[in-house]
């Protein structure tokens, strides 16, 4: 006699699970089906205690073959937030010879509490034995975006949460002082911008660049791409819009990886799987507004039929599911009906 689905336990679907294991359908349902992460990580854990088999393990040795991309995000959604940033960075910065993903870690670096941060490195730390900052700065080539990524890990270790308007002001007069205000043509003092980036929280220097449009007129990085550019400036440039609008920033890359517009292989499964249970709904709204239609719909529309497609969809309506405004099944009701029993 099947369960009804609020009975369901972490067990049963562990059960469940051994019975399917094989079966990458099944295994997508479970882990996009209502299940949180956490709920998700719980369950590898029972797995393990209940069959002595880890989950992960099973999923990362499936990799290679032909659902090498859905087994790939599905270990991922079994493993702590901050030990899948960890991952993330490692492949940004050892994946591909001399193509260092930056704009990945400018995510982690800008994208997450201090809390998070400091547990990412402890992870990076614990997993790979080495340390996340020291790889970045051996980096070769070197690269502007080292220095500002250092820049920025130094703000994350010190500050409150707490911001201030007055520090805001003082620190926009002095990046305009410094830069548009300067004698023979605008020109970045990057001792300067380094300096406030490292001694700030990410939610003062949002306040500031903030000011900074209010007061000038126009925003910081008005004039980078067209009066003076330079490796400095871009990078800086990409900082800054990212940090000013995050979810506009993960809207246009999922554009531009769904319709192939981008180089950036991975953005459309890194930035799903991070963004799926903390800022999902914000970025559907910006790209439904963008676009003209919503990014569940442009999934549907641009990737061919399948478990990719389906665990995608899935990770995309997860934080609307407790407002009832997706369709995905819910796992603990198919398997309350016995469906794969």
């Amino acid at each position: 006699m099947a369960k009804p689905a609020s009975k369901i336990s972490i067990e049963d679907i562990c059960k469940q699970i051994h019975g399917n294991l094989g079966n990458i359908s099944f295994l997508v349902l479970v882990f996009t089906g209502q299940l949180t992460q956490h709920e998700c990580q719980k369950t590898r854990e029972k797995y393990m205690e209940m069959y002595g088999e880890d989950l992960f393990d099973h999923l990362q040795n499936k990799i290679d073959g032909g659902a090498s991309k859905t087994c790939k995000i599905l270990s991922l959604l079994m493993i702590n937030p901050h030990e899948r940033d960890a991952i993330v960075a490692k492949n940004a910065i050892f994946k591909e010879r001399d193509c260092v993903n930056y704009k990945a870690l400018i995510e982690i670096y800008i994208g997450r509490k201090s809390s998070h941060f400091f547990l990412i490195q402890q992870a990076y730390q614990s997993k790979f034995r080495r340390h996340l900052d020291q790889d970045i700065m051996s980096i070769e080539p070197p690269h502007s975006y080292q220095k500002i990524l250092m820049a920025l890990s130094a703000s994350q270790k010190a500050h409150s949460a707490d911001v201030s308007v007055h520090i805001g002001k003082c620190d926009a007069q002095r990046l305009f002082q410094t830069g548009e205000a300067t004698s023979g043509g605008f020109k970045i003092d990057e001792g300067v911008v380094l300096e406030i980036l490292s001694k700030r929280s990410i939610p003062q220097l949002n306040l500031t660049f903030s000011i900074y449009k209010h007061i000038y007129g126009h925003s910081y990085t008005k004039h980078f791409k067209n009066k003076y550019h330079g490796e400095f400036e871009e990078a800086l440039r990409f900082v800054v819009k990212f940090l000013r609008n995050p979810p506009k920033y993960y809207a246009t890359a999922l554009e531009a990886s769904i319709k192939g517009k981008t180089t950036d292989e991975g953005d459309l499964e890194r930035i799903t799987i991070s963004q799926s249970e903390t800022e999902m709904n914000k970025i559907r709204k910006i790209y439904k507004s963008k676009y003209g239609m919503d990014f569940r719909d442009a999934i549907i529309e641009s990737i061919p039929v399948g478990d990719f497609r389906d665990l995608l969809v899935g990770l995309t309506t997860k934080t609307s599911a407790s407002k009832g405004t997706t369709s995905f099944p819910d796992v603990r009701a198919v398997l309350g009906a016995g469906l794969y029993s």
